[in-house]
């Protein structure tokens, strides 16, 4: 039997300028030239003022508030498809996003080169010791395999079949796995120390191998290693001290020995340029005890819409007569023009959702920005803030997560100011942030022979007023990658 049901569903379609808003939003200041950029490359009718000679007067944008610079879901369609020659003539095409808010003399600062140190890679080193030895063409080719085979940290984590199929079939070398094994045992004398070790065991051996064999406290730690690895890791020193037979000092003098190694080699000599530089997306100043807050010059760039394509606009549009190429081409300025206009205006949507978000969370984190006392935090979620400015938690939450402020107390990440609330016996509430800051406080002064155990911290916080459970205590310890008691402990 057929039935028939008549549903009834509301949908939010996002605009075409609410998707690059949002987009932008979450970009975070280091990689906005990027974005920019190839925004630039995309867009011809786009235009970046510092590279671009004006010889022309620069007349800018009027101040606006910033609620009149939101988009609205359904913009007048009307207005997107109609042909208007108004929108594109205009002499208003110069912004002044690039002054407006850079009012720490900083930038020229910032937009200098910072000379980096030329360096052989980790990978290039390896390849170096390698063309020094005398080995045969098949071997320094089983070499090059190995080598390029070994992940960032300098370990060989594929096994020695794979590698030979490798070999056999992209090189059409026909190795015997005892022959792969041979070369790697090469390879593992080569600096750093413990690179082309297939298990961090292996890592560690490599390395004290290396050290003079005479010392007793060499061939010691080489039988914990090779022997009691997980009551070494796992801190069983009773244990160790009974299996093998040694006092405390001694077993010091081991521990120590171990400590030195390196257990990442790949990572002793390397450049890591994976990792983003820090640019803070804003400044905090205490004036007298007046804070001000300031946007990096580097989230207001210098756009416009390109003269030239306006010109070719109006141009193709005061044609007598448009055929359908001319038409073609009157379609494609009118889109790259829009596109333009799009993005210039995405681009200055996101600085000023930027500007009112934080803001909002100096204002209501007024105390801790003018002493950088963790304890001044107040408990602060994202709704709190979403309320003040009128806004959407998740448009909040974009810009908590990726941006950072600069403080005369450091620079933080915008999210590290939310935090749950924790009520005292007395009825106050305060931050979960003040809480971690006494649990850190106390394991940084506890005595590392006898560390604190979690039941331990839960009495002390208790009698300090914050009535919190033990599991409470472990989640923070361990949101602060802090390891239990027992690892902690040291001899």
């Amino acid at each position: 039997m057929l039935k028939q049901n008549l549903q009834q569903k509301l949908l939010q379609k996002l605009s075409p300028q609410q998707i690059q808003f949002i987009k932008l939003l979450q970009v975070p200041t280091v990689s906005l030239d990027t974005r920019i950029k190839e925004e630039l490359e995309e867009n011809p009718a786009l235009e970046d003022l510092s590279l671009t000679n004006l010889n022309e007067p620069e007349e800018q944008y009027p101040d606006r508030d910033p609620d009149e610079d939101t988009y609205n879901g359904d913009e007048e369609k009307g207005e997107m498809d109609e042909f208007n020659i108004d929108d594109y003539l205009q002499d208003d095409s110069v912004n002044d996003y690039g002054s407006r808010y850079d009012q720490n003399g900083d930038d020229e600062d910032e937009r200098k080169e910072i000379p980096i140190a030329v360096q052989n890679s980790f990978f290039e080193s390896l390849q170096l010791q390698l063309d020094l030895l005398p080995l045969s063409d098949k071997d320094f080719k089983i070499g090059q395999q190995i080598i390029g085979s070994l992940d960032d940290d300098g370990y060989l984590r594929r096994p020695i079949m794979s590698l030979t199929d490798d070999l056999a079939f992209s090189q059409n070398v026909m190795a015997e796995d005892e022959e792969v094994e041979d070369v790697l045992k090469v390879i593992q004398r080569f600096d750093p120390a413990g690179v082309g070790a297939r298990s961090l065991q292996e890592c560690l051996l490599i390395q004290l191998r290396k050290k003079d064999p005479n010392d007793p406290i060499i061939g010691k730690a080489i039988i914990v290693v090779e022997q009691y690895l997980d009551e070494f890791t796992r801190k069983h020193y009773d244990k160790l001290e009974k299996s093998l037979n040694m006092n405390s000092d001694e077993l010091r003098g081991v521990v120590n020995e171990i400590l030195k190694l390196n257990p990442k080699p790949g990572d002793s000599n390397e450049i890591n340029t994976k990792q983003m530089q820090v640019i803070p997306d804003f400044h905090i100043t205490n004036n007298d005890g007046t804070l001000i807050l300031t946007l990096n010059s580097k989230n207001a760039p210098e756009l416009r819409v390109s003269r030239s394509y306006q010109e070719m606009f109006q141009h193709y549009d005061k044609a007598a007569q448009k055929d359908k190429k001319l038409k073609e081409a009157v379609q494609f300025v009118k889109q790259k023009l829009d596109s333009a206009k799009w993005f210039i205006d995405a681009i200055k949507q996101r600085q000023q959702t930027l500007l009112k978000t934080m803001n909002a969370i100096m204002q209501y984190q007024y105390e801790f920005f003018l002493t950088g006392d963790d304890k001044n935090l107040k408990p602060m979620i994202l709704k709190d803030i979403a309320d003040r400015i009128n806004m959407d938690i998740s448009t909040v939450s974009r810009v908590a997560n990726s941006k950072y402020v600069q403080t005369e107390f450091g620079t933080f990440l915008l999210k590290s100011f939310f935090s749950e609330a924790i009520q005292t016996e007395s009825g106050e509430e305060v931050s979960n942030k003040e809480v971690k800051k006494i649990l850190e406080e106390h394991i940084g002064q506890e005595d590392k022979r006898h560390p604190l155990a979690d039941e331990k911290l839960t009495d002390i916080l208790k009698d300090a007023g914050y009535n919190i459970a033990r599991r409470t205590v472990a989640k923070y310890r361990e949101q602060m990658n802090i390891p239990v008691a027992r690892l902690r402990r040291e001899l």
